[in-house]
C-alpha cells in the first residue's frame, strides 16, 4: 500500500519539483523580514515594512534579468 502511495505522490512531485524551490525561498525570506529584522515589525503599520521589502526586492530582481547581469 506504500509502495503505491510512493509511486503516486513521485509523478505528482516531478510537475511540482521546479515550483518548490521558489516557494521555500520566498517563505524564507518573510521569515527573514518578519523575525531577524525587529524595526521592520514594530508599530501599528508592521505589514508595511514587509511589503516595501518585498516590492523592493521584486524590482531588484526584475532588473538584474532585464539588465541581463
Amino acid at each position: 500500500m506504500g509502495t503505491i502511495l510512493t509511486v503516486l505522490l513521485a509523478g505528482i512531485m516531478v510537475v511540482v519539483l521546479p515550483y518548490a524551490p521558489r516557494f521555500a525561498a520566498g517563505a524564507m525570506l518573510y521569515a527573514v523580514v518578519e523575525e531577524l529584522i525587529p524595526e521592520m515589525s514594530v508599530g501599528k503599520h508592521s505589514n508595511v515594512g514587509t511589503i516595501l521589502f518585498a516590492d523592493g526586492f521584486t524590482l531588484m530582481m526584475t532588473l538584474d534579468v532585464a539588465l541581463g547581469a
